[in-house]
């Protein structure tokens, strides 16, 4: 924590990207017990990555039906928030997922970031956690990994453990 500044006051708006996994539903529990300490705003965000989508393969759908998915996903992450007695905003955005999160980020002068590991296998971990990856490195403000469980491992609560794997700051 920086000289001066209040715990009270140290994390007034939580980004949390969704995109409706496991490892991002354990990354908004987190958030709003954040946001629920420090009387922060939760500030969910689906990104709609298109860019694999060409348009020749009904492009226009494709982005319609992204933009249902982050609807839906965003407006449960907010209720849930709500219901923790978070105040909670919701957003979908369309563009390449770690640069549309760090415009987000500086958009809404976010304080935080809190992102799923996505802690999964093959190709999709690698692409999925490629994003994660490339919001810690490059974000300007704190970014909070967050593991979600897998099937294998035994839940945190009955471990003992926490679920936060690591706190990196941006350069």
């Amino acid at each position: 924590m920086s000289p001066g500044r209040e715990l009270s006051g140290m994390y007034q708006k939580i980004l949390v990207p969704t995109d409706g996994s496991a490892g991002a539903d354990a990354a908004l529990a987190e958030a709003i017990d954040l946001a629920a300490a420090f009387d922060a705003t939760v500030h969910s965000l689906y990104v709609a990555d298109t860019s694999a989508a060409q348009p020749e393969t009904g492009y226009v759908d494709i982005v319609e039906s992204f933009e249902r998915i982050g609807e839906e996903t965003t407006t449960d992450a907010v209720e849930r928030a709500e219901q923790a007695g978070v105040e909670a905003v919701g957003a979908v955005r369309t563009g390449p997922p770690h640069r549309t999160i760090l415009d987000y980020v500086e958009a809404v002068d976010a304080d935080l970031v809190v992102m799923g590991t996505h802690g999964r296998t093959g190709l999709e971990r690698y692409l999925l956690g490629s994003v994660t990856e490339k919001v810690v490195r490059t974000a300007e403000v704190p970014v909070l990994t967050v593991h979600a469980p897998s099937e294998e491992d035994e839940p945190a609560e009955e471990a003992g453990e926490d679920e936060r794997v690591s706190a990196g700051e941006g350069s």
